[in-house]
């Protein structure tokens, strides 16, 4: 105990084992990809650097197939073009957004939180030495990038730089989509001063124009100003340079998609079935188009408008939650999106605070992964059609053990937790 105790005191030993971590990780994944048939390196980054290839070449990034991000990404990961190591180039990029997201938590709990530099250290820590989230971006996956941008995000709304935060949030979705939904959190959370603060009461019916009066505000003006403007501007730039092709893979794409692999969403099945023309049936193609209505009217409204109040980085968290879980796509990458915002929450929540409840969601979170990787494994290496009952049932289990966990996050921020 008193070992681990200095370890957390020092800010210094904590990103010091952050960074040692993702390089043993970094030399192992050379060392596996060399020797062994399956590898280390995520399928992902091959994508991303063929298309840093490709505009090496003069060509568009969108010359690769199944290349469905920004062109950005690609130009960022030019050096992989060059001959030598620097093909890793993404990954230690990857793994240095892993580290300066980390620090950028450490820095929103110590100056918004009032934490001891300590414990702020050590709930960091849940972000900077999971092996988890150092596996994935070592492994070539552009999350740490994109934690770096709303972390980011969050850090410049705490700190009421409303410019910064607007054109933060306007790049965040220009890079990928998702981040739109802190949009009404933020916007709702401007209407006040801090980051726990519930709702004052007010005495006397008011007007409608009243209350629109009210909800416009200088800093939301601000705010909603300098996040269009960034992300018409991203998106007018490259439109320019790559054409139709651009909002085609960037966006157009991810309305219609229908991958299945790897997916623990209760959408999988459906998503199968459809993969395949000759298989489309009416009633999978009617709930796959409404997959998005649960998923928008949680994350997007209801969280929102309850909860932001309270607490913004938690709410940010069970939105992110919510549209995870609800999502028709869900693999192992995004589960990263809403761990960022783990930090902020854990310090006073129930999972932490009743370790009974805590660890047995942990335990089920991790079993409910296991189940459906077992029969993932067996369809997909194997050959098995382990679709029905195994595939779907493990997939419907998972989904009941987010929502039960995503309960527990709003339950805690309703009492003020």
């Amino acid at each position: 105990m008193a070992v681990a105790s200095a370890f957390f005191r020092s800010s210094t030993s904590v990103f010091s084992a952050a960074v040692l971590l993702r390089v043993v990780l970094l030399v192992y994944g050379l060392v596996q990809d060399a020797y062994s048939p399956i590898k280390y390196t995520d399928i992902d980054y091959f994508v991303f650097t063929d298309a840093a290839r490709f505009i090496s070449q003069g060509q568009s990034p969108y010359a690769r197939d199944t290349y469905r991000y920004t062109p950005l990404l690609a130009w960022l990961l030019y050096p992989t073009t060059w001959p030598g190591y620097w093909f890793s180039f993404g990954k230690v990029l990857f793994a240095i957004g892993d580290i300066a997201a980390g620090w950028m938590m450490f820095k929103i709990l110590r100056n918004h939180s009032s934490m001891t530099k300590e414990r702020a250290l050590k709930f960091s820590s849940i972000w900077l030495l999971n092996p988890m989230v150092a596996t994935i971006s070592t492994r070539g996956s552009s999350e740490g990038l994109l934690g770096v941008i709303v972390i980011a995000l969050l850090w410049a709304v705490l700190a009421r730089r409303i410019a910064l935060a607007g054109f933060l949030l306007g790049f965040a979705v220009h890079f990928k989509i998702y981040p739109f939904i802190y949009a009404a959190s933020i916007v709702w959370w401007l209407g006040q001063g801090s980051t726990i603060q519930k709702p004052k009461s007010t005495k006397g019916p008011k007007s409608i124009m009243s209350k629109l009066a009210n909800f416009v505000t200088k800093e939301r003006i601000e705010f909603a100003l300098y996040s269009i403007v960034a992300f018409l501007a991203l998106n007018v730039v490259m439109y320019q340079a790559y054409g139709h092709a651009f909002l085609e893979h960037s966006y157009f794409y991810h309305l219609v998609r229908i991958d299945h692999r790897h997916n623990f969403s209760p959408y999988n099945t459906l998503l199968y079935l459809n993969s395949s023309p000759s298989n489309i049936s009416s009633t999978s193609f009617e709930l796959e188009r409404l997959a998005f209505l649960p998923q928008l009217l949680l994350s997007v409204v209801m969280i929102p408008i309850a909860l932001a109040k309270r607490d913004l980085p938690s709410t940010m968290l069970a939105q992110t939650f919510a549209f995870v879980a609800f999502n028709k796509v869900c693999t192992s990458q995004y589960f990263l999106w809403y761990m960022m915002f783990l930090p902020f929450y854990l310090p006073k929540s129930t999972l932490l605070q009743s370790g009974r409840i805590g660890g047995s969601a942990l335990i089920l979170w991790v079993l409910g992964q296991v189940a459906w990787l077992q029969q993932g494994y067996q369809l997909e290496f194997l050959g098995k059609s382990t679709f029905v009952p195994g595939l779907w049932a493990s997939s419907i289990l998972f989904f009941v053990i987010n929502t039960g966990m995503l309960a527990i996050v709003i339950r805690d921020l309703k009492l003020g937790r």
